[in-house]
């Protein structure tokens, strides 16, 4: 029993629900470009600065980093002068800070397993491409469409004339059924869409 359960004996926490949190903090991409990039810019500025100092100290300046002229440049400046680079430099850290903590949007959709320890996930763009396929094996279905929501699956359906209720719930229920047979969490409930066939 967990901590929660035991404060509140009539909540109980489904495993469903506990694989979908770990499979989306297991599948969430890390930042690494970005923070590639910061990296190799800071350690190139700091670097080239390092060199140029020391280089300077021995008597033998290299010219890559302007250091003399930045001397004077700061001993000519005063406060207010520098408030806006100031400015700058802060909410360039502020956006690279938040750009560390915040996750990115998954591209991976969570399947369910049998085995707690392995996460596995398909991709949003196969997931939409086996509901398509799903969608237009139902008779009558020209050409479908599919948009992953947070909450929702949008199936856009295209047909002609002879389409009814009964064939959107045809789609409905193929879609349904494709996904269950995936076994994706959290995808959350099916819209299907129609859309007739310009004459």
């Amino acid at each position: 029993m967990t901590t929660l359960q035991q404060i509140l004996p009539g909540v109980a926490v489904t495993p469903r629900h506990t694989g979908l949190r770990r499979a989306n903090r297991a599948l969430r991409p890390a930042r690494t470009v970005p923070g590639a990039l910061v990296a190799l810019t800071l350690t190139a500025g700091l670097g080239a600065t390092s060199a140029e100092v020391v280089a300077g100290l021995l008597g033998k300046p290299l010219g890559w980093v302007p250091v003399n002229e930045l001397v004077e440049l700061a001993g000519r400046s005063t406060w207010p002068d520098t408030g806006v680079a100031a400015l700058v430099a802060a909410g360039a850290g502020a956006v690279m800070l938040l750009l560390a903590a915040v996750p990115g949007r998954s591209r991976m959709v969570p399947v369910e397993t049998s085995d707690p320890l392995i996460v596995i996930g398909i991709t949003r763009a196969g997931l939409r491409r086996t509901l398509r396929a799903a969608a237009q094996q139902v008779a009558g279905v020209d050409k479908a469409r599919v948009r992953l929501r947070r909450r929702t699956i949008e199936v856009a359906v295209t047909t002609g004339d002879e389409s009814s209720g009964q064939m959107l719930r045809q789609v409905g229920n193929a879609v349904g059924d494709r996904l269950a047979g995936v076994g994706t969490l959290g995808t959350g409930e099916v819209v299907v869409r129609l859309r007739r066939r310009p004459v």
